[in-house]
């Protein structure tokens, strides 16, 4: 509605205050609020805030929208985020003493006794490998007896004496394994001819292998004129573990 238009409703019969609301009406419109207000006191200015609300009010004064219009484009990231960069902590939360900053690969230990990667163990493979290890051992062994003939007393007596002693221990568990690696080899040999003629092989019990791996123990002992000391210290261990499980005798 323009200036004249609400002119012309006031002259149409009108009474003095609906002519005097009309003109306010006219006046409250925003072209007329943003013309007339820099001429307007502060009690009118508060009273036309009054009247059409605070909210109103500032968008007819200063002529915004209450949409925003947002002009500025996205602003896009710098910069990648590190995947290696230390880890943001929250300051609220307690730092732990002990944090992982910057993520290491574990190493994993790999034992090769105990790895399929290292395949199966044989023993009789492994002894045809290395054999050439019971050449050093041998002149090893040598040279301590040398050097415990020209050392006849002191702790380097000792040493040589206990090391002497751990070199001949093992090379008697040597020769014991490979008395019963032969052994198996040659029950191995049995099945398999038994096998050739038409008959069922017969598989022995552990504990039957033990009874021939110890009768050929014996065989070698007697062989080597040991048999008795063997006995002997056999005897002494087994009435030491009787010794253990007698009621000890009350004194009186």
């Amino acid at each position: 509605m323009s200036r004249a238009s609400c002119r012309g409703g006031a002259a149409a019969g009108s009474p003095p205050g609906a002519r005097d609301g009309g003109e306010d009406g006219c006046a409250l419109r925003p072209g007329n609020l943003r013309k007339g207000t820099s001429q307007m006191s502060f009690e009118e200015l508060l009273e036309l805030q009054s009247q059409v609300g605070t909210k109103t009010y500032k968008q007819l004064v200063t002529g915004t929208s209450t949409k925003k219009q947002n002009s500025q484009a996205p602003v896009q990231k710098a910069c990648v985020a590190d995947k290696r960069r230390p880890m943001e902590m929250s300051a609220k939360v307690r730092v732990p003493f002990l944090r992982q900053v910057v993520p290491i690969s574990k190493k994993v230990a790999r034992d090769p006794r105990f790895d399929d990667l290292s395949g199966e163990y044989n023993p009789e493979v492994f002894d045809k490998t290395y054999q050439f290890l019971n050449d050093i051992r041998a002149r090893e062994k040598e040279l301590v007896k040398k050097q415990l003939k020209k050392r006849r007393s002191g702790e380097e007596h000792e040493r040589l004496q206990q090391l002497l002693q751990r070199m001949e221990q093992q090379e008697m568990a040597q020769q014991e394994r490979k008395r019963q690696q032969e052994l198996r080899l040659a029950l191995k040999q049995e099945r398999r001819a038994q096998a050739q003629r038409g008959h069922r092989p017969y598989f022995l019990k552990k504990s039957e292998q033990r009874q021939l791996v110890l009768a050929e123990k014996f065989k070698e002992l007697k062989r080597s004129k040991k048999l008795e000391s063997f006995l002997s210290r056999k005897r002494r261990r087994n009435a030491g573990k009787d010794r253990r499980h007698l009621p000890l005798s009350k004194e009186q």
